[in-house]
Parts: structure tokens; sequence; C-alpha cells
């Protein structure tokens, strides 16, 4: 049932971890799932820096931040300025390219508190790369729902279960959050030949769950072979996020550029460097300067 296990590697971005799941050296997509980190969990201290990433440029792919604990206030450079809280999503598609930043408000700051969420981006077809940039917030009751037996579920982005999220998705793709009791069971969609999705996956946010006899832990992604109907139990009260679609081919990422042309990736790199992207309306003191490799 399994085609492959992905260990969360975890990385410092200044004083804030995250884990790093998506790409893999030997699994660089899931469906149009292109990168995948989890942010924390992490507690501030009151008066920390907590989260500070300075306005910063994508093309070709769209972002969705979804949280579990905290808060983050996006900025970007058509002007919208939304905060992100549990449970909401916040879905900014690139395209042709935008610029955004990623902070903690000053008064949480001040407050310090916990920081638990994902971030993920999700290539663009071929076709659509270079769509004009769009930016989406769903609040926590904008979103389907489940709940029965110690089961929650919400439908975050895509369609499954007869089910369709409002995030404005260009290519066929459902990402799931559940919230498993102990000993709660659950399946993710179908395989592709029973009316679901070609590439499926797992990834444990919080506790341990069992799949085809065997535990994961926090951190750990379970890929899904093609054909694979299994049932994941809770061993423990667990946080658990579902993905997957169709695949879209093979992508080029370069830092926070996405495309299926190198072209084009040396061109955003140009861009950047030469100060020919717009920063965000309300954050335009600072940037984070193009790395050098």
């Amino acid at each position: 049932m399994i085609e492959r296990i992905i260990e969360g590697r975890r990385r410092d971005l200044g004083g804030f971890e995250v884990s790093r799941i998506l790409p893999h050296a030997q699994k660089r997509m899931v469906g149009p799932f292109v990168f995948l980190d989890q942010m924390g969990p992490a507690e501030f201290a009151p008066g920390s820096d907590a989260i500070n990433v300075r306005p910063h440029p994508h093309i070709g792919l769209s972002t969705l931040t979804y949280l579990f604990e905290g808060e983050i206030m996006h900025r970007d450079s058509l002007g919208y300025t939304q905060a992100i809280r549990p449970g909401e999503v916040n879905w900014m598609t690139a395209g042709s390219g935008i610029v955004h930043s990623e902070r903690t408000d000053p008064l949480k700051k001040s407050q310090g508190g916990a920081m638990h969420g994902m971030q993920a981006w999700v290539a663009l077809p071929v076709e659509k790369e270079e769509i004009a940039p769009s930016f989406t917030h769903l609040g926590e009751d904008a979103q389907p729902t489940y709940e029965n037996g110690g089961l929650f579920a919400r439908l975050v982005a895509g369609e499954a279960f007869g089910a369709k999220a409002g995030t404005p998705v260009e290519s066929p793709l459902f990402y799931i959050h559940w919230e498993m009791a102990e000993g709660v069971r659950a399946a993710p969609p179908p395989p592709k030949s029973k009316g679901g999705y070609t590439e499926r996956a797992l990834f444990v946010a919080k506790g341990v769950i069992e799949v085809d006899g065997r535990p994961f832990h926090e951190g750990q992604m379970i890929v899904l072979s093609a054909q694979a109907e299994p049932t994941v139990t809770a061993l423990q009260p667990s946080s658990v996020m579902v993905l997957g679609g169709e695949p879209l081919g093979e992508r080029l990422i370069w830092w926070n550029f996405v495309s299926s042309s190198k072209d084009r990736m040396e061109q955003a790199k140009a861009d950047w460097q030469a100060g020919r992207m717009k920063l965000p309306v309300d954050d335009d003191q600072e940037f984070i300067p193009l790395p050098e490799a």
C-alpha cells in the first residue's frame, strides 16, 4: 500500500524551525504539490521576533497557508493585508509574479504564544503559469467540514468525498485536515481507478497513526501506492494532512520560483534583482535579496 516514506527535515529559518517534506530527492511532487513545510510547532516568548519573513517574490505557483495554532499577517503587492488564524486559508496565486511578506503582528509579538501550521506550494498547469496574480482568504466557516465519532475533517482545498472547497484551484487536487481521537479510523480519497486521484499522501502533523499495519509519527509523510485503499487508525490523538491530485509533469524550483521553463526562471531572477517586481503596498521598506546560489 505504501510507495515511499518521507522523513521531514528540520530547518532553522532564523530562530524559527520548519520541517521540509517536499520536494524530496526521491519524490519531487505529490500530484501538483511541489513544496510542503510544517511550521513549528513552536512557542514564542513575549517580545521575540516570531514569524518575520520579509517581502519576497513568487512565480508559477499558488501558495496555501493553513494554521493549527497562532496567527500570521500576510501583505502582498496586490494591496491585500490579511491575518490568517487557525482553520482559515490564505490562497495566493503568483502566476506571472507576486511579492508578499509573512510576519507576526507587533501586538502578538509582545504577547508571545504558540505557532503551528502548514505551508504548501501548488504548481500551476503549464498553460496557466503566467495567469494574473490573485489572493483569496477563506474563513474557518467557509470550508466543508465533517464530524462524527471522534473524527473531524475539513476540506482545505480542492474536491473530495463529494464536497468542494472555495479555493480557486487550477488543477484536480485535494487537501484535507483530519483531527483524530485515539482509536478512530478513516480512509483517504480513493485511487484514480475508483473515481479518486492518481497520487495521494498522508502527513502526520501531530500524534501517531497506523497504516498497513505500521506506525507512523509526527513529521513523516506516507506516499500511497497508486491502487492503495488503506484504513488509517489513530494510535493516539493525531492531526493529519491528506493531500494529492493529478500530476502536472516536472517543474524547476529555484528559491521561491517554480516554472516549467528555465528561461522564465532566469527572467524572474533578473526581474527581482533589478527591482522590477513591486513590493507589498504596506510593507515596502525592506526585502529579501536574491540568493547567490
